[in-house]
């Protein structure tokens, strides 16, 4: 201790240079009390001297070095200081020597942009002349092309013009652009007008448009004479045709339906396509428009089925005879979608002028959205035409068409559903007399409900957008809760007679409609609808992130409402069935649970067992009751209704007979005889071992019929132990795995079939 202060003060002395306490401290560390240690001295004052004198050296050199560094620094100050003010005297004398220069060159620098300038302008005169000159080339080499009856040439020429005119279009130069567009204008026509008219001639050799049948148009065409000539004819002038393909489309303006239609942007039809439309497109609008007779806006299935009819009747000739030619020169061109297409725009022309004149007449209205309908199913279905493309589902998707046909197709749907529950057969199932079919035992009402549900599936499914048809999926919901509530109305008038037929057929279709919801839940239409509703809900935040999240995880599902609600009201209308068999039940068994099972005698004093005649009525009504329900409710809903049956009457016998009552050996021994050979039985059917839904009776009867010696073990193990582990495994030798160990000591204590010595 006194070595650590002495330390702490050495160091204390020496941080604050108490040099006479510093020197006594470094004495008596070296010498101290010693006397022998005094030997030492002489190698200490040669060290202290020797380091002393280093320190002088040391001193001595840093004293003479520092003014030198000092003195450097200074002279380097000074010398950068002059060469400063050597460059600022520089920098002055070039600024006014650039100030002088720019003066003098000025006058020279304004006239240099003067000749700049002019020279720019000519070099744009110079461009534009370029311009002119190589559109007026083309034009005069189509021009020769044409005075020699080169036509091919002089549609590629023309090619060549109408991408110069691509080029310019940005070019702010209005007269050139106007120039070349007039060019172009006037050479397309010329050369449009003398191609169409050879065309034109070839499509007539070939009896076109085919309007009649498709059989005699083929034998025509075999008859024509010089066949290879004209479809050769036809190739030449199809090709040149689409070379003017490129200045058809910036000289044709394509008519275009208002944009409250939202159509697709599509192409122009291509021109050769267009020419052999011209007849077809005359014949349409003479017969369908106007004051004709065929014109009548009650029938739009005329024009529609005609159109088809078109399409079909020119199908082969354009697959066999157009397509080649368009692959022939690498057009991605489909030529019968072509075709179809341009018809489209017709059709679609005619329904955009048609709805609002029948608008607000129900009938009118949808006996048009029915053949639309039809017209786009066999369109799409029969000739291949993409949904992509614009369609008929375009126009009825407007703002104003489509509320329209929504308000119609609730106010149908509710009109059917009145009829159909009013309907003498609405609880009947179609197939009653078919148990393969009538598995699901559905009636009638519910099958026509569901059937209407994917009508209207069929009918929505091809909408352009997936808003419209998630407005289609909010109506078919609204149908399902309607008809629900409609349901639990006639089952409320019902609630009295809960196992009679028409509450059976009501259970039957509720659990008919939630078990279709949930396979179509599974379907790829409605997980895409799905997938939109999510995203449109993203958007809105109208849905907790946890929602989201399941909806994307494809946890829950479009319809999970509506099957949500339907199971509660499929488990009410179960739960009201086996409360009222129930109750039968317990009244049968009245008598079962007044036995004197105290009383009877044992199965050795019995020639056979036989059932408790008091358990008669108990069985008679379970029986009956089953076999009813059994042939009035579907395989999954039955099934359902005796597990719940099973589970209450299990804790019921457990409570109200064993529990309640003492059991001599012959009492537990018929006990167990009911149990096993009757009441279990009786499930049979239903599952393979009905034991194990009758838990609590079934291991009663195990204990109660336990031999006197394990009974008396199983009562000692219980009482003395107090380790759970031990109590149960005692237990569950003997079979014994739903009751407690309390329980079981219950039971034990029932038992009065105990030995006189036991305890």
């Amino acid at each position: 201790m006194a070595a650590l202060v002495r330390k702490e003060q050495t160091n204390h002395d020496v941080d604050t240079c108490d040099i006479p306490s510093y020197v006594s401290e470094f004495v008596e560390k070296e010498v101290g009390n010693d006397l022998k240690s005094l030997e030492k001295l002489g190698k200490l004052i040669e060290q202290l001297t020797e380091n002393k004198a280093q320190l002088e050296e040391q001193v001595l050199t840093i004293s003479s070095e520092v003014p030198k560094r000092i003195q450097n620094a200074l002279k380097n100050a000074e010398d950068s200081k002059k060469f400063l003010s050597h460059l600022l005297e520089k920098e002055t004398l070039l600024f006014s020597s650039i100030n002088s220069h720019l003066l003098t060159a000025q006058p020279w620098m304004d006239d240099l942009g003067v000749l700049i300038s002019q020279i720019e302008e000519i070099e744009r005169h110079l461009a534009y002349l370029k311009w002119i000159s190589q559109i007026e080339e083309l034009s005069d080499n189509i021009q020769q092309y044409l005075m020699t009856n080169n036509v091919p040439e002089a549609a590629t020429t023309l090619v060549s013009m109408a991408q110069l005119d691509i080029k310019l279009q940005e070019s702010s130069c209005s007269h050139l652009l106007s120039f070349v567009r007039s060019t172009v204008k006037f050479w397309h026509k010329i050369l449009k007008d003398k191609l169409t008219c050879d065309f034109e001639e070839i499509l007539t050799q070939l009896h076109w448009p085919f309007v009649g049948p498709p059989q005699p148009q083929n034998v025509g065409l075999s008859k024509i004479a010089g066949t290879s000539e004209v479809y050769s004819n036809l190739e030449t002038l199809f090709c040149q045709l689409l070379k003017l393909q490129t200045s058809d489309e910036l000289l044709t303006e394509p008519k275009q339906l208002p944009e409250k239609y939202s159509l697709p942007a599509s192409p122009l039809v291509i021109l050769p396509i267009q020419i052999m439309l011209t007849p077809l497109q005359k014949r349409f609008r003479y017969h369908f428009s106007g004051n004709r007779q065929t014109n009548v806006i009650s029938k739009p299935e005329w024009y529609l089925t005609q159109v088809l009819m078109w399409i079909g009747n020119h199908a082969t000739f354009l697959d066999e005879k157009i397509q080649p030619i368009l692959d022939k020169v690498g057009s991605s061109v489909n030529a019968r979608l072509e075709f179809s297409r341009a018809l489209m725009m017709l059709v679609l022309e005619k329904l955009a002028a048609d709805i609002p004149c029948l608008l607000y007449d129900d009938n009118l209205f949808c006996h048009l959205v029915d053949e639309v309908l039809l017209f786009e199913r066999e369109l799409q279905s029969v000739h291949g035409y993409p949904s992509a493309f614009p369609s008929c589902m375009h126009i009825l998707s407007e703002e104003t068409c489509f509320q329209r046909w929504l308000t119609m197709e609730r106010k149908f749907a509710l009109q059917k559903m009145d009829s159909m529950l009013s309907s003498e057969a609405a609880w009947v199932s179609q197939y009653k007399d078919i148990t393969d079919v009538d598995e699901m035992k559905v009636p009638d009402c519910a099958e026509t409900f569901m059937t209407l549900l994917l009508v209207i599936t069929d009918r929505y499914k091809n909408l352009p957008t997936a808003s419209r048809r998630l407005q289609f999926l909010e109506l078919q919901k609204d149908l399902v809760d309607d008809f629900r509530i409609r349901l639990t109305q006639v089952m409320k008038e019902e609630t009295r007679a809960s196992l009679a037929f028409r509450y059976c057929a009501i259970l039957n279709a509720v659990n008919y409609i939630a078990t279709v919801l949930a396979d179509w839940a599974d379907n790829v239409f409605f997980l895409q609808l799905q997938q939109a509703a999510l995203e449109v809900l993203a958007e809105s935040k109208a849905l907790s992130k946890l929602q989201l999240g399941q909806l994307a995880s494809m946890e829950s599902s479009v319809f999970d409402d509506m099957i949500n609600l339907l199971e509660r009201l499929k488990l009410d209308m179960l739960t009201r069935q086996v409360d009222h068999v129930f109750r039968d039940i317990k009244d049968a068994a009245k008598l079962y649970t007044k036995e004197r099972w105290l009383s009877l005698p044992s199965q050795s004093e019995q020639a056979v067992m036989s059932l408790s005649s008091s358990a008669c009525p108990l069985l008679l009504s379970l029986r009956d009751h089953l076999l009813q329900l059994e042939q009035q409710l579907c395989y999954s809903l039955f099934k359902i209704f005796w597990q719940m049956l099973v589970e209450k009457l299990d804790v019921y016998i457990y409570q109200e007979i064993i529990l309640a009552n003492y059991f001599n050996e012959g009492g537990a021994a018929q006990l167990q005889f009911d149990m096993t050979r009757n009441l279990f039985p009786l499930f049979s059917h239903y599952c393979k071992r009905p034991e194990n839904y009758f838990k609590h009776v079934k291991e009663a009867c195990i204990v109660l019929n336990l031999n006197v010696g394990s009974a008396l073990l199983l009562k000692d193990v219980l009482q003395s132990t107090t380790e759970e582990p031990t109590a149960t495994a005692a237990l569950n030798e003997l079979g014994i795995y739903k009751l407690a160990p309390q329980d079981v000591e219950i039971l034990l204590n029932l038992r009065t079939n105990w030995p006189n010595t036991g305890k």
